[in-house]
């Protein structure tokens, strides 16, 4: 018969390292589950409120027993919602401002942070640390020398010789978003440069003297070798840019105050004004109680995240992997 012999001391250390590295291992685990919970349900929870809120008649908001549930659906709280806000003529035009201002900030955005990245000009630490000051300074410290500028539009005096001495007014339009976003001077686009400029910096300029040895010009060389290799900053620069102007306030209020194109986000702005009119049967406004408005905005304010939302299902894989890629593709 076989005797099982002692096991050594030094089995006996490496027996207690393996399970004292597996308790390690499963305590960050559990810790780990813990916190990414709460962060999703912290996220999640006000959306399923939102929800559950906006399918409850009006009786159920005053009713202690009712917590999420609710105890009658309707859907006729989305059709008030719906012609309040004017959807979804306000929800496209949101859509096509959004768009716009998205693209043209991030190929304005795209080309200066190249260039500062890659050239040498004069006084470039200027105009980086301009850059700068466009992210630290809040854009309400230049709102009334914005209205005034577009309101009375005449660039170098170009307007007035073509328009008997008068300027224009841009307000109620796309132009000023368009002339913003194109000259860098639009919504964060500080952070999308500088984003952008610490991106390009860490591509090897190897690269590109490849491509200059090949025959490659200047601007052949940035859109086929740099361009590509850039993308998932650009697309991350792209998806920070829509979801900013998106739920913008400031700018959209600046410019599209008189247009008579509505915007999604003014129109949930301004629901509560709306609602006396809206509720009242011969025409005399009528005051709305309190919860009943918060049901209406909270139906507001969800349907402007399901927009997000689906561009987030669809764009998630490819955001991650451009905060995880680095280096170049071959």
């Amino acid at each position: 018969m076989k005797t099982k012999t002692a096991a050594s001391p030094r089995e006996n250390r490496n027996t207690a390292y393996v399970a004292k590295a597996k308790a390690k291992r499963a305590i960050i685990s559990i810790v780990r589950g813990l916190l990414l919970f709460g962060l999703c349900f912290m996220i999640i929870e006000p959306m399923l409120t939102r929800l559950g809120v906006s399918l409850m008649e009006e009786r159920d908001l005053y009713d202690s027993t009712i917590v999420l549930l609710p105890r009658h659906v309707t859907l006729d709280n989305f059709k008030i919602v719906f012609t309040l806000t004017t959807f979804p003529k306000s929800m496209i035009n949101t859509l096509w401002t959004s768009l716009l201002v998205s693209v043209l900030q991030v190929i304005a955005c795209t080309l200066v942070g190249y260039g500062f990245a890659r050239y040498d000009f004069p006084l470039k630490k200027f105009w980086f640390g301009c850059v700068v000051a466009l992210i630290i300074i809040p854009p309400q410290t230049i709102s009334t020398s914005l209205y005034t500028y577009f309101a009375r539009f005449d660039f170098l005096g170009i307007v007035k010789l073509f328009n008997h001495g008068e300027p224009i007014n841009l307000r109620g339009s796309v132009l000023p978003y368009t002339l913003m976003s194109a000259t860098c001077m639009g919504l964060k686009n500080g952070l999308y440069i500088y984003m952008l400029r610490q991106y390009f910096r860490g591509i090897p300029k190897s690269l590109e003297e490849a491509a200059y040895v090949d025959g490659c010009g200047t601007m052949h060389t940035f859109v086929r070798i740099m361009l590509p290799d850039a993308m998932p900053t650009v697309l991350s620069c792209f998806l920070f840019s829509f979801v900013w102007q998106w739920t913008d306030l400031f700018y959209t209020r600046n410019f599209l105050a008189t247009s008579a194109r509505p915007i999604f986000s003014t129109e949930l702005s301004t629901i509560v004004s709306r609602m006396s009119r809206y509720f009242s049967g011969n025409g005399t406004p009528v005051i709305v109680p309190v919860g009943r408005q918060q049901q209406l905005i909270s139906i507001g304010v969800l349907i402007c995240c399901i927009p997000l939302v689906i561009l987030y299902i669809f764009t998630q894989r490819t955001f991650v992997q451009s905060i995880a890629m680095s280096g170049s593709k071959e």
